[in-house]
Parts: structure tokens; sequence; C-alpha cells
């Protein structure tokens, strides 16, 4: 007779007892369902932890998971941009599906179709209490979106895309929490250990959401001075500060992960780490250059090379999961949810659109998985729409097929919608319409794709297509045959949710967008001879609620 899984073992037991194959139920104590707490970090690369081979950074909390834990060294983003791989993350779905597929909040391409189920949904559905703490990202401007009203029963966070680090706004649900002198990273540590230690009774499914080390790049000085007498006067400010916040992220998860064991709650809880895509590599404006260690890999945030995509990724359940491993097997980040489910015992919601992702729980027990190492993981990112063929990928098994990004493509129009991210940097929350028009897709060349062999070249530099046509038009098609599933999906879900919005400031007064980002227009990226004196900036930029896009 197979041993069950932990959570139905005392029923397993009392039914062997009856049939002479066991104790009495009488012997064994009653196991809780277990706690699901998934931290998931912000621009932070497969090299950002020292467990992964940096050779500088101090993360000495998550090097101890991941010795005591399950480490992956093939796991992979469901995206490699924020918003679109959250929704992976929070649906167990291809981002696609959900209608998230870029980051401008202001255009509602972050908002998750009010049809999908999240985290939230699945676990509160399952008795337990639900939180989100820290960045959202999948629908602002709008309380129908906010995460409270998506399956958790709790946020403590921002919606917007980034958050400055000291003078930060919060929210608990509708109400404003300002700044109050902690560094960002610690005061979200702080409610999410507020969270923990309330639930008595009551299993629990937090969703940690750091904002490390996605810019404004800031940290506390002890830190900062650290990692500059460690890495030298010749090291750029970018690198130093990005490692002082990594180290301070670690140290909060530190003091997360004693009060579960204060809370005794620690051997029965499902502890994950990822990130949402890899690492901004490129220059910050304010800080310069940001390259450093990324393992072998090519590519950064944004792009289909495994620098932008693989993204580390540990688990841990000591009452559950054999530790002290390292899995090499190819896994998905809409894997998680299906995978956190099956390990808790909780059914998804009845009526939630099908998971994309698999099941990893005979894998984290030990068993073989030659389906999971067999499987096509698809890929795609473009700017506001998706397009076939475009910054796409393909990886089965040790090959990978690559489409490169075309840069005119993948351009921000930043003069639209950067206002709005700038101002949440610094301010509260508020509502106003979607930006809802979008212009067609920059025409790309027609390109071939590159095929890699990763076992011998995970830096993608040698391109072998030429020398596996078959192999080649089997990994394209398979990709083509998945876009063409998605990517309807995708109009449809945007279809709903600008008809939502619309619906939502029907005969309701919207904000004036001059005043509202009166501060945050980017001159700089008017036409030559333009006087923000005295121009009307809806004349000068594009785009807004009061261009006729209702």
């Amino acid at each position: 007779m197979p041993f069950p899984p932990l959570r139905f073992r005392p029923l397993w037991w009392a039914l062997a007892a009856l049939v002479g194959g066991g104790p009495a139920v009488a012997a064994t104590p009653r196991v809780a369902s277990p706690d699901v707490v998934f931290i998931l970090a912000d621009d932070l690369g497969w090299g950002d932890l020292r467990c992964y081979g940096n050779p500088v950074v101090d993360t000495p909390v998550l090097d101890a998971l991941a010795a005591g834990g399950v480490r992956f060294t093939d796991h992979y983003s469901p995206s490699s941009l924020c918003a679109p791989a959250r929704a992976g993350y929070l649906t167990g779905r291809h981002n696609h599906r959900t209608g998230a597929v870029d980051v401008p909040s202001n255009r509602g391409l972050d908002r998750l179709d009010l049809a999908e189920r999240t985290f939230g949904d699945h676990f509160r559905r399952a008795g337990h209490a639900t939180a989100l703490i820290g960045k959202w990202h999948n629908g602002a401007y709008c309380r129908d979106h906010l995460p409270h009203r998506r399956g958790f029963d709790r946020f403590v966070g921002y919606a917007n895309g980034g958050q400055d680090y000291w003078r930060w706004n919060l929210q608990r649900d509708d109400e404003a929490f300002p700044h109050d002198g902690r560094y960002l990273s610690d005061a979200l540590t702080d409610e999410a250990i507020r969270f923990v230690r309330e639930q008595r009774g009551r299993p629990l499914a937090l969703f940690l959401a750091h904002p490390v080390p996605h810019g404004p790049l800031q940290a506390p000085e002890p830190l900062v001075a650290k990692y500059r007498a460690r890495l030298g006067p010749a090291a750029a400010d970018a690198v130093v500060l990005t490692y002082a916040m990594i180290e301070a992220m670690d140290t909060g998860l530190g003091r997360l992960f004693a009060a579960l064991r204060e809370e005794g709650r620690w051997e029965n809880t499902i502890v994950v780490f990822t990130s949402d895509n890899g690492p901004v590599l490129r220059r910050d404006a304010t800080h310069g250059p940001q390259r450093r260690f990324n393992g072998p890999f090519s590519g950064e945030k944004e792009s289909v090379l495994e620098g932008g995509l693989r993204v580390p990724a540990i688990v841990a359940w000591p009452a559950g999961f054999p530790g002290g491993r390292v899995i090499a097997t190819p896994v998905h980040g809409c894997d998680w949810l299906p995978t956190l489910l099956a390990a808790t015992g909780a059914r998804p919601w009845p009526e939630a659109p099908a998971f994309d992702g698999a099941d990893l729980t005979p894998l984290l027990r030990g068993a073989p998985a030659p389906a999971l190492a067999a499987r096509a993981l698809p890929f795609q990112r473009n700017r506001y729409a998706p397009a076939a063929g475009e910054n796409a990928a393909l990886r089965r098994g040790q090959w990978k097929l690559v489409w490169p990004g075309y840069e005119a493509a993948l351009r921000k129009d930043g003069a639209r919608d950067s206002p709005s991210y700038l101002r949440g940097l610094v301010h509260p929350h508020w509502e106003m319409p979607l930006d809802r028009q979008l212009d067609a897709p920059v025409p790309a060349p027609a390109r071939r794709p590159r095929l890699h062999d990763l076992a011998a070249d995970p830096a993608e530099q040698c391109d072998v297509a030429a020398e596996h046509p078959e192999l080649v038009a089997e990994l394209a098609a398979q990709h083509a045959a998945w876009f063409a599933r998605v990517e309807p999906e995708w109009r449809a879900a945007r279809a709903r949710i600008v008809a939502h919005d619309r619906d939502y400031w029907r005969g309701r007064p919207a904000p004036d967008p001059v005043a509202l980002f009166r501060d945050f227009w980017l001159w700089r990226s008017a036409p030559p001879g333009t006087d923000p004196a005295t121009a009307d900036p809806l004349r000068v930029f594009r785009g807004f609620w009061t261009e006729g896009n209702q």
C-alpha cells in the first residue's frame, strides 16, 4: 500500500488499523494542513545568491534554506518582465491567457482578467488565511483589480511597478499607509511577521512579493559601506547598492523564518523562494553600470535568453520534502501554484481556468520525472501586444530555440507610460481610467530562429540551427501551435479588461491628468522648442483618457 501524502496520513492510519494493516488512529496525532510562504524577489538574477555561485554577496539565510531544502538549477520565470511573470506565478497559467502581457499599468496591460483565479482565491477557498504583502503590479488604478479583491484576505503593499525604499507609500487594503522611517524591505518583513503571528489555529498562505533589488537602487548605509569596502573604490555604485539591497532582504527573511519557528509552524511550512525575471545589467541612469555575476548566461531582464528567464528557485518543507538536494530538471514558474495546491491537499477553485503548470510534488519527493524533463517550455514577450516569433523561445530538454527581439518593437513609449509609474514611486494609490488605445505593433523583419544546445552552450553563443534543420522545424511548429492558442485568449481577456474599465468609469468624474502628473511629465521627451512653462502636456504627449479613447 503506497504511503500517503502528509495531509492524509491520519485517515490512512485509521483505515489501515481497521484492516489490520497499521496502528490504531488514537496513537497518531492529527497533522494540520501545511502553511505556504511564497517569496518572490524583483529583478533578482540567477547569480545574485551565494548558493548559486556568487562570490561576493552574503545571503546566509537563503543559502541555509537551499542547503536544507531543494535548489533548482534550471528554473524559468513565466516571463522575462515583471507583470507578465507575476501573472504566471499567481495563476499557474501562461500570462498571455490572463491579459497581463506588459508593464504599463496606465494602459491596463499588467491587469489580470477578472475571470482568472489567483493564489489567494485557491487557498482562501481551501480554508487558509491569505495575504499578499509587497508589490502587486497586476492591476492598479481600480479597486476591483487590487489583491484584497482578488482572493487575499489582507493586502499590505503597493500596486505600482516600483516604490521608493525610504519615502514609500503603501496601503493596507484601501487605507493609505505612509512611510515611517523604516527601510521598505524591513517594513514589508514586519508586516509578514505580523500576519504569521496573528493566525492562530488556522493554516496560512502568504505571498510575499519583495521589491529587492528593483530600482530605485537604495540601501541601508551600513550595508552600502560593507560592499563598498569589499568591492573596492572602482566598483560601480549600482553593483554596491544591489548587493546591499539583497543582503538586507536576506536578513529580513531570517526574521520571518524565526517567527515561523517561534509560532511552531516551521516544520510544516512549505517555503518557496524565486524571482520574477532576470537581473538588470545595463547602465542605471543614476548609479552607473549594473553588470555583475549571473552565472554563465547571456541576456538580462526583458530578454528570452537564459539570463532573462532562468532565475533562482529554492523550496523547503521539513515535514514533507527530503532536503539537501539539487535538481537540474527544467521547471516553470507556472508550476508552483498547482504544486502547492497538490502538496497541501487543497482542491483548485472548481470553475477556475485550467493550469498550464505541472505538479512538481513527485519530483520534490524524490521520484523520477521523465515527463517533466521532456516537456516543452514556451516563452514570448513583446511590447504592448504579443507578436509571433518576436523575442520568443522554446526549451525542450537540452535544446532551446530562440527568436531574438527586434529593438524597435520592444521600445517603451516612456513619455506616455512613465508619468504614472514615477508618480506611484512616492504617492499613495489613486484611481484613474485606462489609456485604452494601443498602437499597431511595429513590424519586425522576418528572421530565422537560432538553436542552442544548452548542455554544451549555456551562454547561447553558438547557433547550431543549420546542423539540425528537422529539430528546428519541429520546435518552431510547437511554439507556433502554442502561440496560436494563447494569443486569441489574450485578445479576449484584453477586451474584457477594457470593457470593465469603461463600465467602472461610466458616470464617475475622472481626475485631471494635467494636475495629476504635474511634476512627472518627461519634458526631455518633448519636441524641440517645447516650453514646459506654457505648453499643454496633453497636446505634447499622446494618450491619457482625454484623448478620445474612451
